[in-house]
């Protein structure tokens, strides 16, 4: 067994508890969040608005950090939720067609992260207001490349 398949399976194992995990593991999202996090709930609004189930575990904010550094999102990658989709990490306001493609491409990687919360990506929408961000794809050894551009 490779280090990154025993690291994620081990990761993964908070949402293992929940309904459903292996049964439908394409095309479920599942959330970790803090209970407080209004964006965050947006953001998993947005995906379930695209066709993905969702399922939202809220939990206290060293046990999220403690996740994020398992499932290797560091500091500079990590934004204010962390999921799986797949054995994929999403962190934080990742686009639903991004999830999509990276699902159907099934690259050989961590997964997809927004870092920090651009305002305008999925779940952060303040009126017209908007940045430009990237998708950012975080390859096994922690390294990233744009995955999507989204101005």
């Amino acid at each position: 067994m490779h280090r990154r398949t025993l690291l994620l399976a081990a990761a993964a194992l908070p949402f293992a508890a929940l309904p459903g995990f292996a049964a439908e593991a394409e095309t479920t999202i599942r959330i970790m969040k803090s209970p407080t996090c209004g964006c965050c709930t947006a953001w998993a609004d947005r995906l379930a608005a695209a066709g993905f189930t969702t399922e939202v575990r809220n939990v206290g904010d060293e046990e999220l950090w403690a996740m994020k550094e398992r499932l290797g999102v560091g500091g500079d990658l990590a934004s204010c939720h962390t999921a799986m989709a797949g054995s994929y990490v999403i962190e934080g306001h990742v686009p639903a067609a991004d999830i999509q493609r990276l699902l159907a491409e099934q690259p050989a990687a961590l997964g997809l992260t927004v870092p920090g919360m651009p305002v305008g990506s999925p779940g952060m929408e303040m009126g017209d207001e908007r940045e430009a961000f990237d998708t950012l794809l975080v390859l096994a050894d922690g390294t990233t490349e744009v995955f999507a551009s989204h101005s």
